[in-house]
């Protein structure tokens, strides 16, 4: 089994609903996420996925959310857009757009700051 890894970058404000304390007012964060997608082999010119193409689709799925106020974007005006459900979210939309036969989106880690991030993956 492979596994590539990429990161790309996104600035966005949010409000954590419910939540008692500073994180319940709205504020930022300089939001670093990781794509790690899994590949049974390698493809015809002996790499599993091309980093650039990883880049391009991870920063079309994130796209919405640059410079965006989260708690204004689908679905996040319904969940709270938490680290955790930002790399659900993110997931799954990979997921859709990841479909080579063999890859697999494996997880998504979402940075919110140096020393926090939260992980999505499906075992």
């Amino acid at each position: 089994m492979y596994e590539v890894t990429v990161e790309v970058s996104f600035a966005a404000a949010h409000q954590l609903r419910g939540y008692k304390g500073n994180c319940e007012n709205m504020h930022g964060h300089n939001w670093r996420v990781q794509v790690n997608v899994m590949a049974e082999r390698l493809n015809d010119i002996d790499i599993a996925m091309d980093f650039r193409d990883l880049k391009k689709t991870t920063r079309e799925v994130i796209a919405p959310l640059d410079h965006a106020f989260l708690n204004d974007v689908f679905p996040f005006t319904e969940k709270n857009p938490s680290s955790e459900n930002i790399a659900k979210w993110i997931f799954d939309s990979l997921r859709k757009k990841i479909n080579a036969d063999g890859l697999n989106v494996a997880a998504v880690t979402v940075w919110e700051s140096d020393t926090s991030s939260a992980s999505y993956y499906e075992e």
